[in-house]
């Protein structure tokens, strides 16, 4: 067998990871997904290794609840066939390899940069010359949105053909701010400076990252962490599910100029901000999540306290909701508006929302589950369509569905008794891979230490690495004036990307 099965957070020996020739690897992996939409790549990157890159490959499989994990050697003067020719889900994968180490793939569609790190293998590539797709004619036309953007929008470009109003194509591209974060994970050395550069990946995911990351150096550690850790970082989890859905649905309205549901929707996010500065002093939860301790517990004071925010908060929330999918107006702007196919996002690895709103099952929360989401029996939200009204329902449903976890998890708050300890060193020429489940979809994160235990490499994934092109397909054909809904519908994140 030329992979390794892992589960969530399993630490391993770089040297169990199978290693085969690029021939093998290319056939193992690719064959690992044709025709199986219950698997997809989590993560596919590669590291210098004496003269020559070293890549990992990391195939999720939702049915066995297995990570199934093959390497390869390969020199840095070696062609090679693209995994993207055979499946369209690697492509920016496969484009990022060739960034940072210029690799050469003979058959790839498009090998343009994906974040322009500082140290990329070609410096003459810049966003002054970045080829963007164009096509030469006198009916179309193009439109330029970026890369500097209103309010604290990050940067970013959007580049429209268009036929009048239609949208023919939309290429999006990033990386105007690589903030080469990976890399400091690797040279900041203290575990509280990484636990703070996980918490600020994604500035509206600080959970999210912040879990994966505790995953990951508890793993490492040999840190099992106890009953009331679990708790408060399940119950962290979908108060920012709650918090971020609630404000995405007070922008979906004002991108409507339903004014009604914009102001309602986002005074409602605020008593759930408000109870996480009560909790632990960061209305983003910035401090509540750190590796091998539990910072805030999670007290019988503060489960009554948060049982009378959502007393409160769920009627408004379920009246609110009500309205808005009653009304005709509203209801003609999200059906049949920004639509992709399951097909489509099974092609290109669609993960999260993005990936259930066309039927496609994945949410690790069920597929790989961590802390109390077994207990809790989760089901995912699914919906069929791939459009706008697809989109926000998921929000909307997810919303209460949430509500209902923390109420089912606030009948038994265990009691407090981690205490903070000295983690161990993580052991030599290991690999460790975390998966959690954020509110835009799955989160990735793998760790490689050296011959001292070190860490070696640090690789991050956000949700919006895969997500980011299914945007740039559901425009397609909508007129330029869908475009705000549709990108709002989505939510992604440039920070996400730009590590």
């Amino acid at each position: 067998m030329n992979y390794i099965p892992i589960k969530n957070s399993q630490t391993v020996l770089l040297s169990a990871v199978p290693e085969s020739n690029y021939d093998t690897f290319f056939d193992l992996n690719t064959n690992l997904l044709s025709s199986h939409p219950e698997r997809h790549c989590v993560n596919y990157f590669g590291y210098p290794v004496n003269d020559g890159v070293k890549l990992i490959c990391c195939i999720a499989d939702d049915f066995t609840h297995e990570i199934l994990v093959s390497a390869c050697q390969v020199a840095k003067t070696q062609e090679l066939h693209s995994f993207t020719k055979e499946l369209y889900c690697f492509e920016k994968y496969e484009r990022e390899i060739h960034e940072n180490f210029g690799l050469k793939y003979t058959d790839h569609p498009w090998l343009k940069p994906v974040r322009y790190a500082h140290n990329r293998a070609d410096q003459s590539q810049t966003m002054d010359n970045y080829p963007f797709y164009s096509i030469d004619s006198e009916e179309l036309h193009e439109v330029g949105v970026g890369p500097i953007h209103a309010g604290i929008i990050e940067p970013g470009h959007f580049r429209f053909i268009c036929n009048g109003e239609q949208i023919l194509h939309l290429e999006i591209q990033l990386g105007y701010q690589h903030r080469g974060i990976e890399q400091l994970f690797v040279g900041k050395k203290e575990l509280l400076q990484r636990a703070t550069l996980a918490e600020n990946i994604a500035g509206d995911t600080v959970v999210g990252h912040s879990v994966a990351f505790a995953q990951v150096w508890e793993s490492l550690a040999d840190f099992e962490p106890t009953q009331d850790i679990q708790f408060a970082r399940t119950i962290a989890s979908e108060l920012e599910r709650i918090a971020i859905h609630v404000g995405d649905l007070s922008a979906v309205c004002t991108d409507i100029a339903y004014q009604l549901g914009s102001a309602v929707f986002g005074r409602l996010r605020t008593p759930i901000i408000n109870f996480m500065q009560e909790w632990c002093g960061s209305r983003l939860s910035k401090g509540l999540i750190r590796p091998g301790c539990n910072p805030f517990p999670f007290t019988p004071e503060l489960a009554e306290r948060l049982t009378n925010v959502l007393n409160v908060f769920e009627p408004d929330y379920l009246e609110m909701a009500e309205k808005l999918f009653e009304l005709p107006s509203a209801l003609s702007r999200f059906e049949r508006t920004g639509v992709v196919s399951n097909a489509d996002a099974l092609s290109i690895g669609a993960v999260g929302m993005a990936a259930r709103m066309t039927n496609l099952n994945r949410d690790i929360r069920s597929s790989h589950p961590y802390y109390l989401y077994a207990s809790l029996n989760h089901e995912p939200i699914l919906k069929r369509h791939g459009d706008v009204y697809s989109r926000v329902q998921i929000r909307r449903r997810e919303v209460e569905q949430s509500i209902k976890y923390i109420r089912q998890l606030l009948a038994e708050v265990p009691a407090t008794v981690s205490k903070t300890e000295t983690l161990k060193t993580p052991p030599a020429n290991s690999f460790c891979l975390s998966l959690t489940e954020g509110w835009r979809g799955e989160i990735c994160h793998c760790a490689l230490t050296d011959e001292n235990g070190d860490l070696m490499l640090y690789k991050i994934k956000d949700p919006s690495f895969h997500n980011w092109l299914a945007l740039a397909l559901a425009v397609r054909n909508n007129e330029i004036s869908d475009f705000p809904i549709c990108n709002k519908s989505f939510n992604l994140s440039y920070a996400g990307h730009d590590l």
